[in-house]
């Protein structure tokens, strides 16, 4: 689930874990991962989102796990799914979708206390061509951040790797969210921003674990929050996309805890 500006321990600076920690992280980010596999041959034309997240609901209990947002801040389901001009935060309800949507589900959950964070596009049907290109370029955002998630470099590096990727692709990257350190507790610090300058920042050391989710929009980088106080929507209406991962530093680079067992990292996805 992508960040604001708080954090569940505000006072709270940023944690090198062990390799114990890493060892949970593994097993979390995995199952988040294979939530999202799960899903591949639902999220269809006329699939209605509530039933996604029942889905999401069952499978990650009868694995043991717990969705980490359900009751989270009044928070009642098991993911966020975000249709089209949704930013982040969609609220899984009656909605159905349609041919030629594009959908973010986002999924946390919570196995021996470790907290899985992650989140995936996926294509409805037959998706016209500049909302494929939105997905790709979020798609490459990501990947370019995590490339300069290493030791030594800074939050600043990831950010700016982001940000100049998605402006060379006239595209623009959303401000008002942002990733954060994940672990034991669900969103820690720090907050990672990803717009930023080389150099700027803290600097990335082995132990630090984090999401880098970045927002992508189509029109300009504002977006606007509902009145249900979750669901944050592009204030042009322009289409919308996002990746995320939960990462940790190590030292020699950045491992991916969320990395799809199926293959199914990048739409469009053939199901197993």
């Amino acid at each position: 689930m992508t960040e604001t500006a708080y954090l569940d321990e505000p006072s709270a600076t940023i944690k090198l874990h062990d390799d114990a920690a890493f060892a949970g992280m593994r097993v979390a980010g995995r199952l988040a991962a294979r939530v999202l596999d799960m899903l591949v041959p639902h999220v269809v034309p006329e699939a209605v989102t509530g039933d996604l997240d029942l889905l999401v609901q069952d499978f990650v209990r009868a694995e043991g796990a717990v969705p980490a947002t359900i009751f989270y801040r009044g928070y009642a389901h098991a993911s966020c799914i975000s249709v089209n001009h949704v930013v982040c935060h969609g609220i899984p309800g009656a909605k159905r979708l349609k041919d030629g949507d594009i959908v973010n589900i986002d999924v946390t959950v919570v196995v021996d206390g470790w907290h899985g964070d992650t989140s995936r596009m996926y294509l409805v049907g037959d998706v016209p061509l500049k909302a494929r290109r939105l997905v790709d370029v979020t798609w490459d955002c990501l990947q370019h951040g995590i490339a300069a998630a290493r030791p030594g470099n800074t939050f600043g590096d990831i950010g700016h790797a982001i940000q100049t990727l998605a402006e060379r692709q006239r595209c623009a990257v959303v401000r008002d969210f942002c990733g954060h350190g994940v672990g034991r507790v669900f969103h820690d610090a720090p907050n990672v921003v990803h717009v930023g300058k080389p150099g700027k920042g803290p600097v990335l050391r082995p132990g630090m674990i984090f999401t880098i989710e970045p927002m992508i929009n189509l029109g300009r980088a504002e977006v606007k929050l509902l009145d249900d106080g979750w669901t944050a929507v592009t204030r042009d209406r322009s289409l919308s996309a996002q990746f995320e991962h939960s990462v940790g530093i190590t030292d020699t680079g950045c491992e991916v805890f969320t990395t799809s067992p199926a293959g199914l990292g990048h739409p469009p996805y053939v199901a197993a």
